[in-house]
């Protein structure tokens, strides 16, 4: 009875491993156009980007098992890949298959309740992962490229759920910034794997890979400094924004996101950092969760952000 117990907890971690639940933090990008339209504490709106969120929370996992049947034979020979559950062989082939279509089902199902659009873009998103599983991660630029409309899909099913557009110039922080750590992960496969990591790296090199996450980097900070600028962010009135509108006149008409800046950029220059000095690129969802400065960096923008929108 024991020993059974034992087996059946066993099966469920390995089903959880299998569909990486610690990347599901991708998702995260779906909740900003609640935040950045003023109506995080709309709680329709947020149920609705909520269900969004799991909806494709499921599609990710759907995605990362079917890109673990596929890549089998190389995640064997990989130092960290061969204890995932396909390639350790926890999870048998039958198994991972059946998970696929579950998920896909299921996922697929929720969308069309959700509405017709959402139900389009999330198959849009699958059959995206679908060929990059296949096809895409095979060919070098186009590879990172996919990732990033990956990041881009996700932050328009937050539109789509919430009705709400976010600026151009936010929109293309979250493109450049998917560019970037993409970049960043090649880089530290390439360096600490060499060309049997992945298929796409045979047409990579060093080089190369330090130019497009110089220049992602880059795009990514001026994207970000310029929406900044830009776009005066919605406020809300309360008590707080009415003292310090009698006190400062003029207050909200002013570019306070601006001192937002120099946190983004030290967020993406400590994450270079993590790459050069301890090659932590290849798991950036471990580095994100685990590096305090980072951690304390993306909280300290997280609330400076609300505090800005929602307070002040």
């Amino acid at each position: 009875m024991y020993n059974s117990i034992v087996m059946k907890n066993n099966k469920m971690r390995t089903y959880f491993y299998a569909l990486r639940i610690n990347q599901w933090l991708k998702n995260f990008v779906i909740f900003t156009a609640i935040i950045f339209s003023g109506q995080l504490f709309h709680w329709d709106l947020l149920l609705k980007s909520l269900s969004a969120f799991f909806i494709f929370c499921l599609l990710s996992s759907t995605s990362y098992v079917l890109n673990d049947i596929i890549d089998y034979p190389y995640d064997k020979k990989h130092p960290i890949k061969k204890f995932r559950p396909v390639a350790s062989g926890d999870l048998s082939m039958p198994e991972a298959t059946f998970i696929v279509f579950v998920l896909s089902l299921v996922s697929l199902i929720l969308a069309l309740f959700f509405s017709l659009p959402f139900f389009f873009l999330s198959l849009f998103f699958i059959f995206l992962h679908f060929f990059y599983s296949f096809t895409l991660k095979k060919q070098p630029v186009v590879d990172i490229f996919t990732i990033s409309f990956s990041f881009m899909i996700r932050t328009f099913a937050g539109e789509i759920a919430t009705g709400y557009h976010i600026p151009i110039w936010l929109l293309l922080t979250i493109f450049f910034g998917s560019l970037f750590m993409a970049a960043v992960k090649r880089h530290a496969e390439l360096v600490a794997h060499g060309i049997k990591a992945r298929l796409s790296l045979y047409r990579y090199n060093e080089h190369f890979l330090d130019f497009l996450t110089y220049t992602f980097g880059t795009a990514t900070i001026i994207a970000y400094s310029t929406y900044t600028y830009v776009e005066k962010p919605p406020q809300i009135e309360t008590e707080v924004s009415k003292f310090f509108n009698l006190t400062f006149p003029g207050f909200e008409a002013r570019k306070w996101l601006m001192i937002t800046i120099p946190l983004v950029v030290y967020g993406i220059a400590r994450y270079a950092q993590l790459l050069y000095e301890k090659a932590e690129g290849e798991r950036p969802e471990r580095t994100i969760t685990t590096d305090v400065p980072l951690i304390v960096t993306i909280a300290l923008w997280g609330i400076i952000v609300i505090s800005l929108i929602y307070l002040l």
